[in-house]
């Protein structure tokens, strides 16, 4: 019985090898394991570059350039820095990454600490705790675009639900406020949205990292008459914290990148009170066409965000280390 296995495997092998044409099983036999894995891996390799390297590098040529999408045929001249000096003068685009700031701080605050406490809670393993976490997942699996209509119609003043339910604890006419039309409770109303929407993801790695936690070592606590107070502030934070950062870090490019959710929402209006860095990206690059302009703030927000969080990262290896 244990030779069957073995026996299929070999004939196998052994019809594949005479149905490969003799010129090309004798090549593959005359390379090295090296060159072999450099075959395989070649074209994983030529699509990477295809797709990330190169519109990197040639979003860094056109921020030099006066190039412009809409005029294919025009003749590019190379403007130097005046680019970059453009960008970082304008006070529209400051105003935008103040705006993008806001969002990240908040948004980042809210999520790590609903998520870490949602995630010490269902480690108790009470019962029923894998029907909740179920449920408390669903939000990250639903599509932005479901996500965004959805919180739309509930933000409506007149039938949206959300009104109705700020009504029934504040007394306040559900009619009286609009979530998405005030310049006070736009940006509010996004960093909810994103915050009930992402919550889970940073509850899933904060579980991971509460579930990494040996048991031995309460139970070393618990013999030094440690309290559940002390536990958590010597034991479960210290340990849980690279995961925590780790969340933050996910979680912080992923905000600075929000587009989708502010465009659905509130197209960042109203005015510009909502109008992150990414969205006015989009308007320079495609309703204003100014593509080498576009192309300079592109690179100025992936050198921002590429030094922050490599900063960061630094940060994170220490912690993990002590």
């Amino acid at each position: 019985m244990t030779d069957a296995p073995s026996t299929i495997a070999e004939r196998s092998a052994e019809m594949l090898a005479r149905s490969t044409p003799t010129t090309i099983a004798a090549r593959v036999r005359g390379l090295s394991d090296r060159a072999i894995a450099w075959l395989f891996i070649t074209p994983t390799i030529a699509l990477l570059l295809a797709i990330n390297i190169f519109p990197l590098i040639w979003a860094v040529y056109l921020s030099f350039t006066n190039f412009r999408a809409n005029r294919p045929n025009a003749e590019v001249v190379g403007v130097g820095l005046r680019n970059y000096q453009r960008v970082l003068n304008d006070p529209d685009i400051w105003i935008a990454m103040q705006t993008t700031a806001h969002f990240v701080f908040w948004t980042i605050l809210f999520q790590t600490v609903i998520g870490f406490a949602l995630a010490y809670l269902i480690d108790r393993k009470f019962r029923g705790h894998a029907f909740w976490t179920t449920v408390i997942l669903i939000p990250m699996m639903l599509s932005p675009a479901v996500v965004g209509n959805f919180w739309r119609f509930l933000y409506q003043p007149q039938i949206g639900l959300f009104n109705y339910i700020v009504s029934f604890f504040s007394g306040i006419p559900p009619s009286s406020f609009e979530m998405l039309g005030s310049v006070t409770l736009a940006p509010w109303a996004i960093i909810v949205v994103d915050t009930w929407m992402w919550t889970p993801y940073v509850m899933l790695i904060c579980l991971a990292g509460l579930r990494s936690i040996p048991d031995y070592i309460y139970e070393a606590a618990e013999v030094d008459r440690a309290s559940s107070w002390r536990q958590f502030w010597s034991i479960t934070v210290p340990m849980a914290l690279p995961f925590i950062m780790l969340a933050v870090l996910f979680r912080g490019i992923e905000n600075f990148k929000m587009f989708d959710m502010v465009m659905l929402l509130t197209g960042g209006g109203p005015g510009s009170t909502t109008e992150v860095a990414s969205i006015t990206l989009k308007r320079e690059a495609f309703e204003s066409w100014l593509t080498g302009r576009s192309s300079a703030f592109a690179i100025i927000l992936f050198v921002a965000v590429f030094g922050l969080a490599n900063i960061y990262v630094k940060a994170l290896n220490k912690v993990k280390q002590r």
